[in-house]
């Protein structure tokens, strides 16, 4: 349950109202009408309260809890504690979060300009933009409607946001169009000069970076993190990407629709991921390479080389999780090999 001095609630909304929105189905028993006020973990939820299923390893605390409605895969139902009426979906978590958006949604803008802030003359600001204090946008920026700047938050010549976008607190953007949703969290640096030099022992020469970073659209990108702009090509983010915090992505990176990008994870230039690739956390991936559609790269691997698309990779360097797991195998063998033989020579002693 959401501290109401944070996070304001909408609502409520009946058990049908909710199962239209996330796609559910009501369980037999359920009555649609039934009205539910908030959403609230397994072991915390009451009366009103929405709840979900996604783990089994939460079975016990399903069966044992007090929420008036929960949202379950349909397999789990015979499980669940009487009266609990349930929304069965094939895709609980999913279902859930549409449930909790409909409670929690994203605030919606004030059309408030601070008059802390200072907006160039020549920005164009569509319908009801809120612009918070000390918020810089400049000169020939354009701002589309309902769309939300943050305290100290910087705009830079030119740079195009579209509807309904939400940039963060001391975030900063330059060189970029920015698409529709799309929400962009504190301290992101959006658009600065790529990392290109050519490397000379009398002194690097820096290559100017003229591109630009294209952010399409319902995009997230994390607090800190940092998208540079193209040598000449753009760096592109495509459309439903999730980026976590603290992500370094380089100059002329292509990601795809719907990636992944987890938080401590870095993309050198040039890199290619297609649709739906997965980058864990504090993975690497060189320069120039190409990651195909549903690739799934494991947290703190370096990957040095293109993946195929719908392979999981593995460590430094990256490889296939059957090589990776059968080399693992192999050296704890060989570790355990050579442990035993350590312990007959200390007992010939």
């Amino acid at each position: 349950m959401a501290d109401p001095r944070f996070f304001d609630r909408a609502g409520p909304f009946t058990l049908a109202e909710l199962a239209a929105r996330c796609g559910a189905t009501l369980s037999v028993d359920a009555d649609p009408a039934l009205v539910l006020t908030d959403v609230a973990p397994l072991d915390q939820a009451g009366a009103g309260h929405l709840s979900f299923l996604d783990n089994r390893k939460y079975l016990e605390a399903f069966q044992a809890s007090r929420a008036a409605a929960c949202v379950v895969h349909p397999s789990l139902a015979d499980k669940a504690p009487a009266g609990t009426a349930l929304l069965l979906s094939t895709k609980p978590y999913r279902s859930y979060a549409l449930c909790a958006q409909a409670f929690y949604p994203l605030p919606a803008s004030t059309g408030r300009i601070s008059a802390a802030a200072h907006v160039d003359p020549s920005a164009r600001l569509g319908e009801n933009v809120e612009v918070a204090a000390g918020a810089v946008i400049e000169a020939g920026a354009e701002i589309g409607p309902r769309t939300r700047i943050a305290a100290n938050a910087v705009i830079g010549r030119h740079v195009r946001i579209g509807a309904d976008s939400v940039i963060g607190a001391c975030a900063s953007l330059s060189h970029c169009l920015i698409g529709d949703r799309v929400v962009i969290y504190p301290g992101a640096r959006i658009g600065q000069d790529g990392f290109g030099f050519a490397m000379d022992v009398a002194g690097h020469v820096r290559v100017p970076q003229m591109g630009r970073v294209i952010i399409e659209d319902d995009v997230e990108v994390g607090a800190n993190s940092t998208i540079d702009r193209g040598a000449g090509p753009d760096t592109i983010i495509g459309r439903g990407t999730m980026i976590d915090n603290l992500v370094q992505i380089g100059h002329n990176v292509t990601l795809g629709a719907g990636c992944v990008i987890v938080a401590q994870s870095g993309i050198s230039g040039s890199t290619k991921f297609d649709h739906h690739a997965v980058l864990a956390a504090q993975a690497g991936v060189a320069g120039h390479l190409s990651i195909g559609a549903g690739a799934r790269i494991a947290a703190q691997s370096g990957v040095m080389r293109d993946v195929p698309p719908m392979t999981e990779v593995f460590g430094t360097p990256a490889q296939p999780k059957r090589q990776y797991f059968r080399q693992v195998a192999m050296m704890a063998r060989l570790a355990k090999g050579k442990s035993g033989r350590g312990d007959e020579h200390d007992g010939n002693e």
